[in-house]
């Protein structure tokens, strides 16, 4: 056995934990650039700005760009910031992180990007940063890669080190109080999938399995709470957790089938990430489980299903095999959040074969636990249309 793990060289969580983001951010800088989405800026520009930190403010809309990296780095040179704080949603922390890489290394996003760019190893820090999530979704406070769109080569791709991981990621469930129910069932699916998918990974290694089993039960009691009821600070603070432990699992294991196809989606179609990965999710478990049935039935990543359908049903006693209830489950999960299907973003069955193989580009695929074929692939993206 053999294995390396990532993770940021500081975690801070606890709920109240944003007041002593001035006390954190100060011995690295003395002027951050806060890229930010969502409605807790102002609250954190008077913490900064109370404990002696300079700020400079940038909204991230939308899923990150290159353009939108290449803003926030043109920003940050311009007004001599030396530090940055990425607060919101996965958008906003990727583009902070994104943006601290070039800053430490110099260069453009698509020199390091995996893909469509050239790929160029990362060789410096990150310029320093600390992370704040306001979302319970992509674990992105945590993980050493960056993901951006590029409408130009219409795809989604990565940079990638561990040089890219923030110096502290903060995260308080308080934050996510006024996230809308929406964006909290669609990132909490998100976190779900990864933890799913990093469970499964072909790359998957022993603190990563004990990291997304905690998660997966995590989410399993206590997402459809945080939606019903967003001042639930419990169930909030499950689903914090189980996102940073999504994001320290999947830096470490990769992920799946899932991710492979949320690249070419986000890319095309304006489709959240949460929701691709919802919209998939049962359907590539289906799809996984049948492959590895028919090719590798002693395959050890059987045995993971059915963890993961104990695990989902949490503590019920289960009426079938463990394997299909936790697909049930997902697949209950996904109708109850009421989950759009993708052709109400405009994916039509023209567009499948396309989709199939930009998929296969994606970095993602590396880790799936099976190769599926493009029949595979074509009937998981068929079934969520």
């Amino acid at each position: 056995m053999g294995f390396e793990f990532f993770s940021p060289p500081r975690i801070v969580f606890a709920r109240g934990a944003v007041t002593r983001l001035a006390d954190l951010v100060r011995p690295l800088g003395n002027k951050a650039l806060i890229v930010f989405n969502g409605s807790a800026q102002p609250d954190v520009v008077r913490l900064l700005v109370s404990g002696g930190v300079g700020c400079v403010s940038l909204r991230q809309r939308g899923e990150p760009t290159v353009e939108a990296v290449e803003h926030a780095v043109e920003l940050a040179r311009r007004e001599v910031c030396d530090v940055l704080v990425g607060l919101g949603g996965g958008s906003a922390i990727d583009t902070a992180k994104a943006a601290a890489g070039i800053l430490g290394n110099g260069g453009a996003a698509l020199d390091y990007m995996e893909v469509i760019g050239k790929g160029q190893p990362i060789m410096k820090p990150a310029v320093p940063w600390v992370a704040v999530p306001t979302t319970a979704g992509t674990g992105a406070e945590v993980t050493r890669n960056a993901v951006l769109g590029d409408p130009v080569r219409k795809f989604k791709a990565s940079l990638r080190s561990e040089l890219l991981l923030p110096r502290v990621a903060l995260v308080d469930p308080e934050l996510g109080i006024n996230v809308p129910s929406t964006v909290t069932a669609s990132s909490g699916m998100d976190a779900l999938c990864q933890l799913i998918e990093s469970y499964t990974s072909l790359n998957a290694q022993p603190m990563t399995d004990a990291l997304a089993m905690k998660g997966i039960g995590l989410a399993a009691r206590s997402l459809r709470r945080a939606v019903e009821n967003g001042a639930d600070l419990d169930a909030r603070e499950d689903m914090a957790l189980a996102a940073l432990l999504s994001g320290i699992a999947l830096t470490n294991a990769g992920l799946g089938a899932v991710h492979g196809f949320a690249a070419p989606l986000g890319a095309n179609f304006p489709v959240p990430h949460g929701t691709v990965c919802a919209a998939l999710l049962p359907h590539v478990m289906v799809a996984n489980v049948a492959a590895l049935r028919a090719q590798s039935p002693g395959h050890p990543v059987l045995g993971r299903y059915a963890d993961i359908g104990v695990a989902l049903c949490h503590g019920r006693t289960l009426t079938e095999p463990a394997t299909e209830a936790g697909i049930h489950a997902i697949s209950a999960l996904v109708a109850d959040l009421h989950i759009p299907r993708l052709r109400e973003f405009g994916l039509t069955q023209a567009r499948v074969p396309e989709m199939v193989g930009l998929a296969r580009k994606s970095s993602s695929m590396r880790y799936n636990p099976i190769v599926l074929s493009d029949q595979a692939l074509t009937d998981v993206l068929t079934a969520a249309i």
